[in-house]
């Protein structure tokens, strides 16, 4: 199959990117990476949404922070989305993103003019290997990401080795082949010295693992400087038994 014009504008983009070898990248709590046979895997489509209509920016932040884990800090990301998510949304705002530990010029927007053309661009950004990671972010319920559409995709990252995060809008309906499928919530941070605005935190529903059993009730907090999750400051650790695991256990 020819190269895409998009496909041809990666390369150039990102020139020299040497892909990650390994096969998983791990979350860095220990706990959660061992429940998910180390990590979450490379080359492979994982999904996400919010719990809720007033989750959705955490969602995205926790899609973004995969997206990080999954490159390291030198990893190429591409952020797909359509023009009335992003008219409604807003854009990824970069100082924001650097205060997260993304570098923005390791980042590609690319804006499709809706949703048949967004999944054309993310079957071509997935096959290229220079994009590392590809963030694919639906403005709506997404029904043409389906279960043929989300095997594709799977099979597109599977050749290539890009890691592929579906964000979608609200919890889907329809099954998909995705690898993982998470549900994520914001959660309460505790505060740092002085009082000052504590890490990002969530709660995390794993609600589906290819090879794995479903968990819920983990909590994990973002850390800017060791670009890595950690078990959410304060949390009670509870036990495992019943499908829940606690992130601080």
């Amino acid at each position: 199959m020819p190269d895409s014009s998009l496909q041809s504008a990666l390369r150039q983009r990102f020139a020299g990117f040497d892909p990650a070898p390994s096969t998983r990248f791990a979350l860095g709590v220990e706990r959660i990476d061992k429940a998910l046979g180390g990590g979450l895997a490379h080359g492979r489509l994982h999904e996400l949404w919010p719990a809720a209509a007033a989750d959705q920016p955490s969602a995205a932040g926790f899609a973004l922070m995969l997206a990080l884990r999954a490159g390291g800090r030198g990893g190429n990301i591409v952020w797909l989305t359509e023009d009335r998510g992003a008219r409604r949304d807003g854009r990824l705002y970069p100082p924001g993103l650097a205060e997260l530990g993304a570098d923005p010029a390791r980042l590609l927007f690319v804006t499709a003019p809706d949703e048949t053309s967004l999944l054309r661009a993310a079957a071509d950004v997935v096959r290229s290997p220079a994009a590392g990671t590809a963030v694919i972010a639906p403005a709506g319920p997404a029904h043409s990401f389906d279960l043929t559409a989300s095997r594709r995709l799977t099979l597109f990252a599977e050749r290539s080795g890009v890691s592929a995060i579906l964000l979608r809008a609200c919890d889907p309906a329809a099954p998909s082949a995705a690898t993982t499928r998470w549900c994520v919530a914001a959660a309460p941070s505790a505060a740092l010295e002085a009082n000052a605005p504590g890490h990002p935190a969530f709660a995390l529903d794993l609600v589906r693992q290819r090879g794995g059993a479903p968990a819920s009730g983990w909590r994990l907090e973002w850390r800017r400087d060791d670009a890595a999750f950690a078990p959410l400051s304060g949390d009670i650790p509870a036990d495992a038994g019943g499908g829940s695991v606690a992130a601080g256990s």
